[in-house]
């Protein structure tokens, strides 16, 4: 039965989220299968789940071979029904045609009989004419020429137009109606047989009007089986039982696959995995942090970035190169997992290595991806832009994104569409902003134009953000390696042309390190920070501070002396702040989100007070 087949998947673990089943089928219901989904199940996932392992859709092969003019031939359903109209047209046109004989063959009877009776003056000469001759064959013969020499022909003002149409030239009796004539009982001579002559062979008239018209029309041909098959269904028809959906082959990976937000993290080493950002629990800011991923001593996390499990990613390697994957294939793992090597998923070279990723709902809707660009940006401060329809189709092997000058790395990679603005950042702690039609768009294979100027060998860029400065809700976020921070208005760094060296962005000293990051962001967002040390925090952007350019922000994190940033990145704002640890945490890993730790709170409003002039 179903309801076992269901129970012994559940059992090895081949469907999730099912928590009971139950048989309530009887004799008066029908068939009824109850399935209780536990508290987290996705009801749609679980479903297609039981359409792909058991018997609930089931699909039959069927060798649709017809004959088609006499042949066999492999139909589909297009074919069949056209098959079936040319039949059902065949058979139109051959009862049609029969019809039409008949009728002509019954009309020529009753005119002989019309021009014969319907004349008081002819019926008298007939009559004379039969009495007279001393056989049949003297009859028929004497009765032709009568009518002949006399032009017998029909009476007028009682036949309707078509009668009329059709018969007005003619003249005489032919042989099969004067045999007609001579087969006829005398009662039809009365004057209510003759009315009804009349009656029959006006309607026969307009039968052969319509017929004619009929097969001479192929529009009036469909219509009328139209509506033959219209009054078959309304006499055999029933209501359909069963459903038409999809082919079970067109259930794409996706639609198995719950649709989540999901934490991305790749090391420094190159291991990636994919953790339910429900993991991350909101923490004050300034706080210590959640273990995050366990890494090798040497290793840390270096890209850290929300997507949605059916989004595609875009990897861009410090080579230049773009390499694609779906989030849901991704393996996942627990916040503190160390992942697989994403040499596994993706065809990297060991000589190169992950520096950005994009992430896009669908590559397959032209129109989704129409007018939008990517932008490429370099350590040394080149930009390029390029169509994302370039983009737009998945190879194994990978695609050249950009020509990489020697001595320099591709560094990051972002959606832009026009009319908006390019914000880059410096390590020494400029940024410089522009609009986003300064960078012309060009191929895949181009190197790119200058971006921002960097001050000498020591200095780099450390990343680009794609700005609008008529949405006033967002503003500018730099955070320093040794977990400083700020938010800054996008109106206050000016608008220049590209190449320039841009304005100070956050006054950097020895206490708050070199610039490692810049995000645009909104009060309505979350930070996720993590640390060279594997330590990571979840932390609210309202709680972050507007300040100047000049200065040099806030705490975000407190960091052991030995520990920098590694990674940030902006999440949808958590409404729960009451999350539970993973299991096996201690809770004083992390301080709550209405944190007790008084002391490092307002240490880090006096640093948020530091404002240094540029």
């Amino acid at each position: 039965p179903l309801t076992d087949k269901i129970g012994q998947l559940v059992n090895d673990k081949t469907l999730e989220g099912i928590a009971h089943v139950n048989n309530e089928s009887n004799m008066r219901e029908g068939v009824r299968i109850v399935v209780d989904l536990k508290r987290d199940a996705v009801a749609q996932v679980v479903i297609n789940h039981l359409y792909k392992y058991t018997e609930l859709q089931t699909s039959f092969g069927i060798n649709n071979v017809a004959l088609s003019k006499g042949r066999p031939k492999i139909m589909n359903i297009r074919d069949l029904i056209v098959e079936f109209i040319d039949f059902r047209m065949d058979v139109v046109i051959r009862r049609s045609k029969f019809e039409l004989k008949k009728a002509e063959e019954r009309a020529h009877i009753l005119e002989g009989y019309l021009k014969t009776i319907q004349d008081e003056d002819h019926l008298d000469a007939a009559i004379s004419i039969i009495r007279s001759s001393k056989t049949p064959d003297e009859a028929k013969t004497r009765l032709i020429e009568k009518s002949v020499t006399d032009n017998w022909h029909l009476p007028q003002g009682l036949f309707n137009e078509n009668a009329i149409e059709h018969y007005q030239q003619s003249i005489g009796l032919s042989e099969k109606q004067v045999q007609a004539i001579l087969e006829l009982r005398l009662q039809r001579l009365t004057g209510l047989e003759r009315e009804k002559i009349v009656e029959e062979f006006n309607e026969l008239m307009n039968t052969i009007a319509r017929l004619k018209q009929l097969l001479a029309s192929e529009d009036l041909r469909y219509d009328l089986i139209k509506t033959e098959l219209l009054e078959v269904k309304a006499k055999f028809g029933s209501p359909r039982l069963s459903e038409i959906q999809y082919l079970a082959d067109e259930m794409r990976i996706e639609d198995l696959i719950e649709k989540e937000d999901v934490v991305i993290t790749i090391s420094h080493l190159g291991y990636i995995k994919r953790t339910s950002a429900s993991e991350y629990r909101q923490q004050r800011r300034g706080g210590r942090g959640a273990i995050g991923s366990k890494t090798r001593e040497e290793d840390f996390v270096e890209h850290l970035f929300v997507a949605s499990t059916h989004d595609y990613l875009l990897f861009f390697t410090e080579l230049g190169r773009c390499y694609w994957l779906r989030v849901y294939e991704i393996p996942e793992g627990e916040k503190q997992s160390k992942g697989r090597a994403i040499q596994n998923l993706i065809q990297l070279p060991t000589d190169d290595k992950v520096r950005a990723i994009i992430s896009v709902p669908n590559l397959e809707d032209k129109e989704a991806i129409q007018d939008k660009y990517i932008v490429l940006c370099t350590k040394k401060g080149i930009i390029k832009k390029t169509d994302l329809e370039d983009f737009s189709r998945p190879r194994s092997t990978g695609v050249n994104a950009i020509t990489i000058n020697e001595g320099d790395q591709l560094l990051e990679a972002k959606l832009v569409t026009p009319s908006q603005e390019i914000m880059m950042a410096v390590k020494s702690g400029r940024a410089i902003r522009f609009a986003e039609d300064k960078v012309r768009s060009t191929g895949r294979g181009a190197i790119g134009v200058g971006g921002i100027e960097v001050d000498d060998a020591t200095d780099e860029v450390i990343g680009m953000i794609c700005v609008n400065s008529t949405d006033t809700t967002r503003n500018v976020l730099v955070v320093s390696e040794k977990g400083f921070g700020k938010r800054t208005a996008v109106e206050e760094y000016r608008m220049t042309n590209r190449g320039g060296k841009g304005v100070k962005t956050i006054n950097v000293t020895e206490k708050t390190g070199a610039l490692v990051a810049i995000l645009d962001v909104s009060e309505k967002e979350d930070l996720i920070i993590t640390c060279k040390s594997g330590i990571t925090l979840r932390t609210a952007v309202a709680s972050i501070k507007e300040a100047g350019r000049a200065t040099q922000g806030v705490k975000l994190i407190r960091l052991d002396e030995s520990d920098e940033i590694a990674a940030i990145s902006k999440i949808e704002e958590q409404v729960d702040e009451e999350a539970i640890l993973p299991e096996g945490e201690e809770s004083t890993t992390d301080i709550a989100a209405d944190g007790t730790d008084t002391a490092a709170s307002n240490n880090d409003n006096d640093i948020a007070t530091e404002e240094t002039p540029a």
